[in-house]
C-alpha cells in the first residue's frame, strides 16, 4: 500500500515539475515574442504546436514568429488555424502575408476582418483603412498587368545602379545629381540631358523638404531659369526622364496614390496650358508595393529599363531589361492565380519569356554604345504575330489580307492615343475646376472613356483577326 501510494505520490511530483517546467517556458517565450526577439521564441512555440495542434494561440503565437522569420509556407498554415477561431491578430498577418505574396484578393478579405473586429474593440482604424485601400488597389492593379517580355535582370548597389544604363545617343544621356552639379551635399536624385543638350530634368528636395521635379535650360553656357514641374508636390517625386518627343516624362512618386514607397508615372506636357497633365501610373509588373523608379527608354534600341528593391537587400536594388511594346497589352487567358501573381511580381524573369526566343542580340544591344552615325532599326510598331514571328513595318507583312487588316488597327490605335490625350487634358480641367466645371465635365469624361473602351476592344479584335490571317498565309495553326 505504501508503495503503491509512492508511486502515485511521485506521478504527481513529476507533472507538477514537467508542468512548471512547461509554464515557465511558455512565459519566456511570451517574453521574448513581445520583445520581438521571434527567433528565439519560435522553437517553444513549435513545440508546443506539436503537443496541442488546435490551440489557437499557440498557432497564432507560432505562425507569427514563422512570418517574421521568413517561413511564409508555415505561418500561412498556422495562422489559418488561428483564423478559423476568430483570433485578432491572424487577420493583421495574414493580411500581410497575403500582401507579400500577391494574393491581393485575399489579403482585402483579411484587412475587412481585421477593421470589423477593431471596430467592435473601438480602435482606431485609420491605418488599417489606408491599408485596405492600397490592397483594394494592388488587386486592381493585378488585374491589369501587362504583357510586357523581361530579358535580363541585374542585381547592384544601389549607389550605383546608372552603370547598368546604356543609352544611345539620340535617348540624351544620364548622370547622378551631385556629379553633374558638384554638390557638397548628397541628393539622391538623376539628372536626365536631352539630346540637344540645351535642357535638363531632375529633383532635388524644396523648401519642404520633399523632392520635386525641376527643369533648366542652357542660357548661353550656363544652367539657369529654373522651373517646377508639377503641381502636386506633397510628396516625393522624383527619377524624371524625357522622351525624344520633349512631351512624354516618366517619373517616380510617393504621392499620386503610389501603391508602396516610389512607383513609376508616365505625364505629357500640354502646350496650350505650358504644364504637365494629370500623371498615369503603371501597371503591374513595372510597379510592386516596393520601390521602384528611374524608368528610362530607349527608342532607338527598341529597349528600356527601370530599377526596383523587391526582393531585395537594404543596400541593393535590381535593374530590369524589357522590350518596348507601345500597345501597352495586358496579360489575358491566364486561369491560374498563381500563374498571374508571378507574372505581376516577377518571381521570374522566365515567365514572361515568349517561347523559343533568343534574347541574346538584344542584350548585347542594351550594353552597346550607339552613335547617331549608325542607323537606326526602323520600328513603326511591334506586331507579335506568334512566338517566332514579330514584324516592326508594314513591308514585313507577307499576306496582303493581313496588310489591309492591320493598317485599319494602325489607324485605331492612332485614334486611342488621340483620345488619350484629350482624355488626359480634360481630366485634368476637371481635377482643377469648381464644382460647376466638373458637373459639366464629368459626362464627357464618361463618355470619352466608354468610347476609348470600345475603340482598344476593336483594335484588339482586328489585331486577332491580322494575326490569324498571317498564320494562315504562313501555314502555321
Amino acid at each position: 500500500m505504501i508503495q503503491k501510494f509512492a508511486k502515485i505520490f511521485f506521478a504527481f511530483l513529476f507533472s507538477l515539475i514537467s508542468f512548471c517546467g512547461y509554464a515557465q517556458s511558455l512565459d519566456q517565450a511570451k517574453i521574448l515574442y513581445n520583445e520581438g526577439n521571434y527567433e528565439e521564441a519560435k522553437p517553444v512555440f513549435e513545440k508546443l504546436v506539436r503537443q496541442s495542434p488546435n490551440n489557437s494561440s499557440y498557432n497564432q503565437w507560432y505562425g507569427v514568429c514563422c512570418y517574421e522569420t521568413g517561413d511564409l509556407e508555415n505561418a500561412a498554415k498556422h495562422l489559418l488555424v488561428a483564423n478559423k477561431r476568430n483570433v485578432m491578430e491572424s487577420y493583421r498577418y495574414l493580411a500581410r502575408l497575403y500582401m507579400d505574396t500577391y494574393r491581393f484578393d485575399k489579403a482585402v478579405e483579411m484587412w475587412e476582418g481585421y477593421i470589423e473586429l477593431q471596430k467592435k474593440k473601438k480602435e482606431d482604424i485609420n491605418e488599417s483603412e489606408a491599408k485596405l485601400e492600397q490592397a483594394r488597389n494592388l488587386h486592381r492593379m493585378q488585374e491589369k498587368t501587362e504583357d510586357i517580355q523581361i530579358i535580363d535582370s541585374i542585381i547592384v548597389s544601389k549607389e550605383a545602379f546608372l552603370n547598368t544604363y546604356s543609352l544611345s545617343e539620340e535617348s540624351g544621356s544620364l548622370a547622378y545629381y551631385n556629379e553633374f552639379f558638384n554638390a557638397p551635399q548628397l541628393v539622391s536624385s538623376i539628372v536626365y540631358q536631352n539630346q540637344k543638350g540645351d535642357k535638363i530634368y531632375y529633383a532635388r528636395p524644396s523648401e519642404y523638404s520633399v523632392y520635386t521635379l525641376y527643369s533648366q535650360s542652357k542660357l548661353l553656357d550656363a544652367w539657369g531659369d529654373e522651373k517646377i514641374l508639377l503641381t502636386d508636390n506633397s510628396n516625393d517625386n522624383n527619377y524624371p526622364f524625357v522622351l525624344s518627343d520633349g512631351i512624354t516624362m516618366y517619373f517616380s512618386s510617393k504621392s499620386n496614390g503610389s501603391i508602396g514607397g516610389y512607383d513609376i508615372f508616365v505625364t505629357r506636357y500640354n502646350t496650350n496650358t505650358n504644364s504637365f497633365l494629370t500623371p498615369e501610373q503603371m501597371g503591374m509588373p513595372f510597379n510592386s508595393p516596393a520601390n521602384d523608379y528611374m524608368m528610362v527608354v530607349d527608342e532607338t534600341k527598341g529597349l528600356g529599363w527601370f530599377v526596383s528593391d523587391r526582393n531585395q537587400p537594404e543596400d541593393m536594388v535590381c535593374v530590369y531589361l524589357f522590350i518596348l511594346d507601345p500597345s501597352r497589352k495586358r496579360i489575358e487567358n491566364i486561369d491560374d492565380p498563381d500563374d498571374l501573381m508571378r507574372r505581376a511580381s516577377l518571381a521570374s524573369i522566365k515567365d514572361t519569356w515568349k517561347e523559343g526566343a533568343d534574347y541574346a542580340d538584344l542584350i548585347n544591344l542594351a550594353h552597346k554604345d550607339l552613335t547617331t552615325k549608325e542607323k537606326k532599326a526602323e520600328r513603326d510598331f511591334i506586331f507579335v504575330v506568334n512566338d517566332k514571328t514579330t514584324y516592326y513595318t508594314l513591308n514585313e507583312i507577307k499576306s496582303h489580307e493581313t496588310k489591309e487588316l492591320y493598317s485599319e488597327v494602325i489607324r485605331l490605335n492612332k485614334q486611342i492615343e488621340s483620345l488619350k490625350s484629350k482624355l488626359d487634358e480634360t481630366r485634368g480641367s476637371y481635377s482643377n475646376g469648381n464644382a460647376s466645371v466638373r458637373e459639366q465635365l464629368k459626362p464627357i469624361i464618361l463618355q470619352a472613356e466608354h468610347q476609348l473602351y470600345m475603340l482598344m476592344e476593336k483594335a484588339e479584335l482586328q489585331e486577332k483577326r491580322a494575326r490569324n490571317a498571317e498564320n494562315r498565309q504562313t501555314g502555321i495553326k
